[in-house]
């Protein structure tokens, strides 16, 4: 594949962008759901768990899988607790408070962090301008949501609007830790961390939740869990591969805008959430401090204004 395929997505890739953009979105929407009847902690377990046991059956041990997990185990301990166990559990926790569009709002700020701690601890991403830029209005977005008067005006308590935010920064670190995973099949890291992140929350959903003593969920909960774990988490991942393979990794990182308006739409549709004018400004923010992020929108209206007579 030559780079010029990759840096300009066909039509295939912005439909699936899009298509990722739907299910990560539905996955703020399931969780909702599912955790008003499942404990946050059995909840991220199931999701994980169902997601590991998946992949595990869909590679079928392809691609040096087994030999790997043994090698690279205590890697995937640290990426499954940082990049699933830890921020699914705050973003569940979070959303027995916060309805779906307002968490997957709070965690677009994934990349703002990404930058951050990328430029504190790698060499090669270094601030920039433009990076600078967008971090601080990415910031202030962020500030708008968690400001007084969204708490007031939802009467939402204000550790329930942090924990998702939490979350973007642990996945922040996790982007920055995952590049030790570059010789691995994506594949294959992608279950290797599910695997270890299902070990890692199985006994806490033990101890904490005792899920056996729990009440059976209702259909419309099992349901949630399994379009989760399936559709928002196994299939999620393999089809983030896919476009990683087709347009690259800075285009694939463009569904980070599609998630919100995918689980707001979905929130207000089914479970009757509605956002106010700071959530939508918070968004505006977040959504336009991604964009000087990424900076081609910018660098294309700069091209033009060059070849302009």
């Amino acid at each position: 594949m030559t780079t010029a395929a990759i840096s300009k997505p066909g039509a295939v890739a912005w439909a699936l962008i899009l298509l990722l953009g739907l299910i990560w979105g539905g996955s703020f929407f399931f969780a909702r759901v599912a955790v008003l009847e499942v404990p946050p902690f059995t909840l991220v377990f199931l999701r994980l768990f169902l997601a590991a046991l998946a992949l595990h059956i869909y590679l079928h041990g392809r691609f040096g899988l087994y030999a790997t997990l043994r090698t690279h185990w205590r890697w995937f301990l640290v990426m499954g607790f940082i990049n699933n166990a830890l921020p699914h559990t705050l973003i569940f926790f979070g959303q027995t408070e916060i309805g779906a569009g307002l968490a997957s709002i709070l965690n677009a700020s994934t990349p703002i962090w990404t930058v951050l701690i990328a430029n504190r601890w790698t060499t090669d991403e270094k601030l920039t301008p433009a990076k600078i830029a967008g971090c601080l209005t990415g910031l202030a977005g962020t500030a708008v949501l968690i400001g007084p008067g969204v708490a007031a005006a939802a009467s939402v308590p204000f550790w329930a609007l942090i924990l998702p935010i939490l979350a973007a920064i642990s996945y922040g670190v996790a982007g920055t830790y995952g590049k030790r995973f570059r010789g691995l099949p994506a594949p294959v890291t992608a279950t290797g961390q599910l695997t270890a992140s299902s070990l890692i929350m199985l006994p806490v959903s033990l101890f904490a939740d005792q899920p056996w003593a729990l009440p059976a969920p209702s259909t419309h909960a099992v349901l949630a869990i399994l379009a989760l774990a399936l559709l928002s988490t196994a299939f999620a991942y393999l089809l983030y591969f896919r476009i990683l393979a087709l347009a690259g990794a800075t285009n694939a990182s463009l569904v980070t805008l599609v998630v919100p308006p995918s689980a707001i739409l979905l929130g207000a549709r089914f479970l009757d959430e509605r956002l106010g004018a700071t959530d939508l400004i918070g968004m505006l923010l977040i959504g336009f401090g991604l964009v000087l992020l990424d900076g081609r929108l910018l660098r294309r209206r700069s091209n033009v204004a060059s070849r302009a007579p």
